[in-house]
């Protein structure tokens, strides 16, 4: 991990994207915002403007893996999404295994009592700041 210092995570969805932000010196992240998003398709101008208010070193997109670990549909649609974000911005773009995120993220907010659904504070984001600790914690400087 030479070299990374801020990272971006993104929860992929055809719906809402998270995006969270991650530092590798204390493997930490934290939600930043939910992205809307039209059948998987970005805003890209608002993507941009993270970009450029955070400058990333690279980023981080959670791969919906089936629970057996094989790739799903949604899994390939986020690998898409990853190759785009690295063909537009030129940057390091990395995968990770986030199976489970969203339903911990859910856990999360739940014991924050949040007992209404989510529709009022989206788990997308929150996810986005787990998968991408997952990724700084396998990736650890050390």
């Amino acid at each position: 991990m030479n070299g990374l210092r801020l990272l971006l995570g993104f929860d992929y969805g055809t719906k809402q994207i998270g995006v969270a932000v991650g530092q590798a010196i204390t493997g930490q992240a934290r939600e930043l915002c939910v992205l809307k998003a039209q059948n998987g398709v970005p805003d890209w101008s608002q993507i941009e403007r993270l970009v450029k208010e955070w400058q990333p070193d690279a980023m981080v997109v959670g791969l919906p893996l089936n629970m057996d670990g094989t790739p799903s549909e949604m899994s390939e649609r986020a690998a898409k999404f990853a190759r785009r974000l690295h063909g537009r911005f030129n940057l390091p773009v990395h995968t990770h295994d986030e199976r489970l995120t969203t339903f911990e993220a859910k856990g999360h907010r739940l014991a924050q009592g949040q007992r209404d659904g989510y529709r009022q504070r989206p788990v997308d984001a929150l996810a986005a700041a787990l998968l991408l600790e997952g990724w700084l914690t396998e990736h650890a400087i050390g």
